[in-house]
């Protein structure tokens, strides 16, 4: 039997609209403490989220406008400025309820059977 498959490209595009969900809560959990755009990415590949620059930068800004992360820039080591993020007020209160509502989400997916597909 001809097990069908899904065209790479496709797959790629479902699997990166998941990530991208991913990377705004841990965007927002790694600014708890002060980072800049590099070191996020490189944080975010060191756990297994690869998020490109194309995607990052543009969340980071978002995410600033609406008020769940500050900016600054500086200068660290007469290097060229960077610019850091750190979660402001709100990103402080919202964190946790986007944690909560994620931890909703997977029980629900876990009531729908959907964790033992992978054992299937």
């Amino acid at each position: 039997m001809n097990t069908p498959m899904m065209d790479a490209q496709a797959y790629d595009n479902l699997a990166s609209e998941l990530r991208r969900g991913l990377a705004v809560m841990a965007v927002l959990s790694l600014c708890r403490d002060l980072q800049y755009g590099y070191s996020l990415k490189q944080r975010l590949s060191e756990a297994g989220l690869e998020v490109s620059e194309g995607t990052l930068y543009p969340l980071l800004r978002r995410l600033e406008a609406q008020g769940l992360l500050e900016s600054r820039w500086e200068v660290v080591d007469d290097q060229r400025p960077r610019r850091y993020y750190l979660l402001s007020p709100l990103g402080t209160t919202t964190l946790p309820q986007l944690i909560d509502e994620w931890r909703s989400l997977v029980a629900a997916l876990a009531r729908l059977g959907i964790e033992k597909e992978q054992t299937r």
